[in-house]
């Protein structure tokens, strides 16, 4: 999985954002906020990768159980899906 073309991240230096642009910006007009966290899974999704492999990267970035990496991975990837940022 990934983010759709059209959908980049920002970092403003106070905010990660995550922006629709081009075609991305008709089927979603807004800006979405994200937490550190998030925001390193945003970056994550801008190449292919699988949710197994982004909890590995939460585990090697983040002092976090498995448990709580996947559940919470997992919540937003979901999110994600549901918004339609995700090919």
């Amino acid at each position: 999985m990934k983010l759709k073309d059209g959908f980049i991240t920002y970092n403003t230096g106070e905010e990660n954002l995550l922006v629709a642009t081009g075609e991305a910006g008709k089927s979603f007009n807004g800006i979405v906020r994200n937490n550190e966290t998030a925001a390193f899974i945003a970056e994550l999704l801008k190449n292919e990768i699988t949710e197994d492999e982004i909890v590995n990267k939460i585990l090697e970035t983040y002092k976090v159980d498995e448990k709580t990496a996947r559940n919470d991975v997992n919540k937003l990837l979901n999110i994600f899906r549901k918004e339609g940022f995700l090919e």
